[in-house]
């Protein structure tokens, strides 16, 4: 096999991929934890780091990662990118080049992206968490701490996780990993992306979610549930997210009954409760996560539909996707994914 171009994302890196049976792991419930790191060391792991996730957290973990594959005898790659896009494009070409084990690191938004050019292809993914959120990270049951997180997968197994398709008015398709919506939390996607990037975990959501409350309107919502007889709901709404994980912005658990797994979306709405009322429920956000008011509706399904009366962003794990109306579909089973054992 052919040498990487050598382009600023792939500079110095060199091919490794030895050609292997990827077909006897998809066929396995890999009982034997040492199944999973034979693959491994025959194939080699591409890393894809994002560069600025996280604050640019990445740089601070790189040496001790490399020390960890090395230790268990993984041959990594690591290929830095300054953003997602380019991460995106990167694992593409890997992909084309035969390359079979392919890792994120970063944050939600950076799995997003390589869930995005995996998808369709016979690849294993992994992510080091390293990003604001880590949500989607944190249902697959890693440690929050990146290298405790290799160390995990390390000695682990596969399994397979839904993603989540969306659709919106300009027509674009994309997936999602962890949560989604519009309203509040959508502007606050902006600010948690931009100005409040260098804050940590929680903290930087609610202080971009309070920024977004300056000058914010509640949204007027429908919510149609196709296929399902579910019937449609209207409210003035804070905000509506359709969620494949249990948790978004670092830890919000909007969704505290959705696993990876499941087959479904958890949709969820918040009424209308007013700036005293977001206020209110921030100490207990603060402190565990929870959202506790009887302004919140749920729904378990397999698509929706949003529209609002006057166009609204959506995001998708932070990561603004374009606008409404959106259709909203979990993708079951979609991407095999290096996750901690259950054993």
């Amino acid at each position: 096999m052919g040498r990487w171009p050598q382009s600023d994302a792939t500079k110095g890196v060199e091919s490794h991929h030895k050609r292997t049976n990827w077909h006897w792991l998809l066929g396995l419930d890999m009982n034997k934890i040492a199944e999973t790191l034979s693959y491994l060391r025959d194939s080699g792991v591409i890393v894809f780091v994002n560069s600025v996730a996280g604050g640019e957290r990445a740089h601070s973990y790189l040496a001790q990662i490399e020390k960890i594959f090395h230790a268990f005898q993984v041959h990594a790659q690591f290929v830095k990118t300054k953003s997602s896009q380019e991460l995106e494009s990167s694992a593409r070409l890997a992909i084309s080049q035969g390359h079979r084990t392919l890792v994120a690191m970063g944050g939600d938004g950076t799995f997003q992206a390589l869930a995005n050019a995996a998808f369709g292809s016979e690849v294993l993914l992994g992510v080091i968490p390293v990003g604001g959120g880590n949500d989607f990270a944190a249902a697959l049951g890693l440690p929050a701490d990146p290298s405790k997180a290799v160390e995990a997968f390390l000695q682990g197994k596969p399994r397979f996780v839904d993603l989540v398709r969306v659709r919106t008015a300009e027509g674009r398709t994309r997936l999602y990993a962890g949560g989604g919506g519009i309203g509040l939390d959508a502007e606050a996607a902006r600010y948690a992306s931009g100005a409040y990037r260098w804050l940590p975990g929680r903290v930087r959501y609610i202080a971009a979610t309070l920024r977004a409350l300056v000058g914010f309107l509640p949204i007027d919502v429908r919510l149609d549930f196709p296929e399902s007889g579910v019937s449609s709901y209207e409210a003035k709404a804070l905000l509506a997210a359709a969620l494949n994980s249990p948790t978004y912005g670092a830890g919000l658990r909007l969704a505290p009954g959705a696993t990876l797994d499941d087959g479904f979306l958890h949709v969820v709405l918040i009424e209308n409760i007013g700036t005293i009322g977001i206020l209110r429920l921030l100490p207990q956000l603060m402190a565990s996560g929870e959202l506790r008011t009887n302004r919140v509706k749920r729904w378990q399904t397999r698509k929706v539909r949003l529209t609002t009366t006057e166009p609204c962003v959506f995001h998708g794990d932070g990561e603004i996707l374009g606008s409404t109306p959106v259709e909203i579909e979990v993708v079951p089973r979609a991407v095999r994914v290096l996750a901690p054992s259950a054993d």
